[in-house]
């Protein structure tokens, strides 16, 4: 396995499910761009809470970006050609969602701080 951080577009909305023990995880399909200009498909499952939450937040199509172990395999669909695809246990999950709550919540001691000496006068 590798460690990783990936990023791409979720390919369908995430799905939640129950294993066999009565836990609850989340399994999704992340649509990864290459340099050649294909798409390869990462299977993504999660079982940590705040990523699983991460992921159900997230419409089809919305960009993603999953760090976990991943593992590399192949895939001979019907046609007979082999292809790449990687699975991943994910176990932090970022989205622009979560990036722009805690730049909102950084800036907002700045702002608070400023506010009150600001009397809308220029400087002199």
């Amino acid at each position: 396995m590798i460690d990783a951080l990936i990023g791409g577009t979720l390919h369908a909305a995430a799905e939640q499910k129950t294993g066999q023990a009565g836990k609850p995880f989340v399994v999704c399909k992340v649509r990864t761009p290459m340099q050649s200009g294909e798409a390869l498909f990462v299977n993504v499952i999660a079982f940590d809470k705040a990523a699983c939450a991460a992921l159900l937040a997230l419409n089809a199509g919305e960009p993603v970006h999953i760090a976990g172990m991943l593992t590399p395999k192949v895939w001979t669909p019907a046609s007979g050609e082999p292809r790449p695809v990687l699975d991943m246990q994910a176990h932090a999950v970022l989205t622009t969602y979560a990036v722009q709550r805690k730049r909102k919540a950084s800036e907002a001691p700045a702002k608070a701080a400023l506010d009150p000496l600001d009397d809308g006068r220029p400087w002199e």
